[in-house]
């Protein structure tokens, strides 16, 4: 069997907007169809640019800041983007913690981010983390 190209899954009926299911399933290697009613799954109801932005997000370890370089976009940017990808796919973002740990946590991981993607070096972290007393 050659490489085929498919389409991508329609979501959404184009006649009323209700909602769609997938009803066959074939291989034609092995001749085998299995019929009923599947779930179409959550991540191909994305648009492209979700798509998109998800597959960047997940590229870049979930790192906004390198997140922002491969798309070329600002931090504000990248943040509406992923809380329209949250909604998108029905999830609420995750409680931050507010208490001091938390927030030593984060600027702890906001600085070894920084170093991953190049934006400063080992000795500007080690600075850094020294000098914040994080």
């Amino acid at each position: 069997m050659s490489e085929e190209k498919y389409h991508k899954i329609p979501h959404r009926d184009p006649v009323t907007g209700g909602k769609l299911y997938i009803s066959e399933l074939t291989s034609e290697a092995g001749g085998v169809q299995i019929r009923g009613k599947f779930e179409i799954p959550l991540y191909a109801r994305l648009d492209q640019e979700q798509s998109d932005f998800l597959e960047a997000f997940l590229r870049c370890r979930g790192m906004i800041s390198c997140v922002e370089r491969e798309l070329g976009l600002s931090y504000p940017t990248v943040r509406a983007r992923l809380d329209a990808l949250l909604g998108a796919l029905d999830l609420a973002p995750a409680k931050e913690d507010a208490g001091k740990g938390g927030v030593r946590r984060n600027l702890r991981a906001a600085i070894l981010d920084e170093l991953e993607c190049g934006k400063i070096t080992a000795a500007e972290a080690k600075e850094k983390l020294r000098g914040g007393q994080v």
